[in-house]
């Protein structure tokens, strides 16, 4: 059993997708203060380690409050879009969703996502970030203002998703799909290993009713 230290809906339904379950349990780290902590001690931190850092600050916060007997391991993930060189994260509000994606359509970006892992029973922990190439499309401004009205783009690292409405607005990925969505399995499934946890031990029975080859 794992721990999943965030209230993404994108990374739990990830999770799912791949047969494991996990207990959700949502951090109560002062994010700007862990990267104003960050700027402080390493003015040179680009957005891998900016995602990286608030990874690692999410499973420990979760660590710290959990009893080892709920579950093996805290996974705490974090991700940002960069940009040209800048990071960019949940848009303020619908207008800046609105003027961001005007100004990415047609271009790219690299989505960062941090992962950091801390096993319950004697505190070892590990983590990295992926990198992930984000190709955006074309939409119309008919069609930008549909989809900020939806509201889905003010909870998105980059105003934008892949799983989602957003998804026919992105024309490609070079990288893990997953880490668009907010967790690359590939990476989480060797750094569980690191930890002595074996990936295929976390699925979850399958039932009858989703079994289609009855």
């Amino acid at each position: 059993m794992i721990i999943l230290a965030s209230q993404s809906s994108g990374r739990l339904a990830t999770l799912r997708s791949a047969g494991v379950e996990p207990l959700v349990r949502v951090s109560r780290v002062d994010e700007p203060a862990v990267l104003a902590d960050l700027a402080r001690s390493d003015p040179e931190a680009g957005p891998a380690e900016q995602v990286q850092a608030l990874a690692r600050a999410k499973a420990m916060e979760v660590a710290g409050r959990t009893d080892p007997g709920e579950a093996e391991v805290v996974v705490g993930c974090d991700s940002m879009l960069e940009i040209d060189g800048e990071v960019v994260g949940k848009p303020a509000d619908a207008e800046q969703a609105r003027s961001r994606w005007l100004a990415m359509r047609g271009g790219s970006g690299i989505l960062h996502t941090g992962h950091h892992l801390v096993r319950l029973a004697d505190g070892e922990a590990c983590g990295q970030a992926s990198a992930t190439v984000v190709r955006f499309g074309v939409p119309s401004e008919q069609e930008i203002d549909a989809y900020v009205a939806s509201g889905e783009p003010l909870w998105c690292a980059g105003a934008f998703t892949i799983d989602g409405l957003g998804g026919a607005f992105i024309e490609g990925i070079e990288g893990d799909p997953h880490a668009v969505v907010g967790i690359s399995l590939p990476l989480l499934r060797r750094l569980l290993g690191d930890l002595g946890i074996v990936w295929t031990d976390l699925w979850r029975p399958l039932r009858a009713d989703q079994d289609d080859r009855t």
